[in-house]
């Protein structure tokens, strides 16, 4: 029986393609080790300061492991911002019910969870530059929320009574979404609220005397 012949040239190409896979995965390994510590870095400063920043970290959730070192600490604002986050968890109202601040902007976020409305101490909430196609109305339920930044979504429901009627609402900043005329003069009437709307757009048939 002949040995088997290798084409000298394929070996060489496998080995380094197989070369280049290992170096990725290093350095994947290597950022995701970066990104733990990172996260448990900034876990134990809040411990100290009760504000929680978790921003730029490249999450795609909140880790458990965060509840679990937080679970002794009063928190007073958490910082989500500038991760890749799709969902957040409705035990994040259970675990940091007592946060006034809650940045989640610049993320994936296309849905609250209704948990949010539990709480109680919360007056800023940040929603800006996600995903979202309507206005959550959980935001028209925090009882104390006095500030809310949803603009740069894609925002084209609201239900504008609701706002209207939100308990403790101040300002709402909605610009750079793509609300409908009917529900941007809606939100031009609400006159106990301050609502910011970028310049409406003329479409085509505005200018139609029909």
């Amino acid at each position: 029986m002949k040995p088997p012949t290798y084409n000298s040239e394929a070996v060489q190409q496998i080995s380094q393609e197989e070369g280049e896979r290992n170096v990725a995965t290093a350095v994947c390994v290597q950022l995701a080790g970066r990104a733990i510590i990172r996260v448990v870095s900034r876990c134990e400063e809040a411990q100290d300061n009760c504000n929680l920043d978790l921003s730029e970290c490249q999450l795609m959730q909140v880790p458990d492991a965060v509840y679990h070192l937080m679970r002794h600490t009063e928190l007073k604002s958490c910082d989500l911002s500038g991760n890749v986050i799709t969902k957040i968890p409705p035990k994040l109202a259970v675990k940091f019910s007592l946060i006034t601040e809650l940045n989640l902007s610049h993320n994936q976020i296309s849905k609250l969870p209704d948990e949010l409305a539990e709480l109680q101490e919360l007056l800023r909430l940040d929603i800006s530059h996600n995903a979202f196609i309507a206005l959550p109305s959980v935001v028209c339920r925090i009882p104390q929320l006095k500030r809310l930044q949803a603009n740069n979504n894609s925002i084209i429901d609201i239900d504008a009574e609701r706002i209207k009627r939100a308990p403790s609402l101040e300002f709402v900043d909605l610009r750079e979404n793509t609300i409908p005329p009917r529900i941007y003069d809606l939100l031009c009437c609400i006159d106990n609220i301050t609502i910011e709307l970028s310049p409406r757009q003329v479409e085509d048939w505005d200018d139609l005397n029909i």
